[in-house]
């Protein structure tokens, strides 16, 4: 089993590059960050994880930007979004920025997406949160032809645009490997559009059906990486027995010195199962 490390990247924890550096150096193959562009203030939404919506969630920095600073720094670290906020993302620019930290980062970029939970944060940039599955898709479908074609066109519900020329084309042919977020409603996206199923942080006895009904329901074995797991050695153990790929070990946003110290817990927890 291999093993990541999902964060959130904000103005007060571990600078991108420093992070970069230290996850490589621990042996650790991935690093996947979250995205928000902004928090309501008034928001309706309840925050998945229960309580109070913590303030990282406003505070992320750029997703590209933080990742083409981890690349400068990296050579192996695979760099990737966790997850990309598709339905607020125009497809021509998303498209662009990540065959553009493919390309800084030599081969190195994952495309993890999702629709999101925030459906204020969502209507602000123009979505209709009722129609953004639909949305996620034609857009994921426009982006791909941006990366692969060399006289790009698209025409859908949401997205349309006559023959484009748009650069640079990806370093990993066809384009980098898409990551599909979500839990049993996004199984029509990732037999659709995914090269892995980045799912949710589940018990593994949960999980394991779940995998079952996904691989029937994509008529092929999509690989499983599970996004913020605990570094608890009882759980890993269970992941691995299922055959989950890969682990993100969840690192919660702090100053540099105190993220070292947790990622060297964290690494220490994978050496176990490496």
């Amino acid at each position: 089993m291999k093993f990541g490390v999902s964060t959130f990247i904000t103005d007060q924890g571990i600078a991108p590059d420093a992070l970069g550096r230290a996850v490589e150096e621990r042996g650790f193959d991935s690093l996947l960050i979250a995205e928000h562009t902004h928090i309501p203030v008034d928001r309706r939404s309840p925050y998945p994880g229960g309580g109070d919506l913590p303030e990282m969630y406003y505070r992320t920095l750029d997703p590209f930007v933080a990742l083409s600073a981890a690349a400068a720094v990296t050579e192996r670290l695979l760099l990737g979004t966790g997850i990309a906020l598709v339905a607020q993302r125009d497809p021509i620019v998303t498209a662009k920025e990540v065959a553009s930290l493919d390309l800084v980062s030599g081969g190195r970029a994952v495309f993890g997406v999702g629709v999101g939970w925030n459906r204020e944060e969502m209507e602000n940039h123009g979505t209709d949160p009722t129609t953004r599955g639909r949305l996620v898709n034609e857009r994921l479908g426009a982006m791909r032809e941006l990366w692969t074609a060399e006289k790009a066109e698209f025409h859908g519900e949401f997205v349309d645009f006559d023959p484009v020329y748009s650069w640079p084309k990806p370093v990993r042919r066809p384009h980098p490997p898409i990551w599909v977020g979500g839990g049993e409603g996004a199984f029509g996206r990732v037999a659709d559009f995914g090269d892995v199923w980045l799912a949710n942080r589940t018990d593994p006895e949960q999980l394991g059906p779940q995998i079952e009904r996904l691989r029937e329901a994509a008529g092929r074995e999509v690989p499983v990486t599970v996004y913020a797991a605990p570094d608890d050695p009882a759980t890993i153990e269970g992941y691995e027995q299922i055959g989950v790929e890969r682990l993100l070990l969840y690192l919660p946003t702090r100053p540099e010195t105190e993220s070292v110290e947790i990622l060297d817990r964290l690494a220490a927890a994978a050496d176990r199962f490496r």
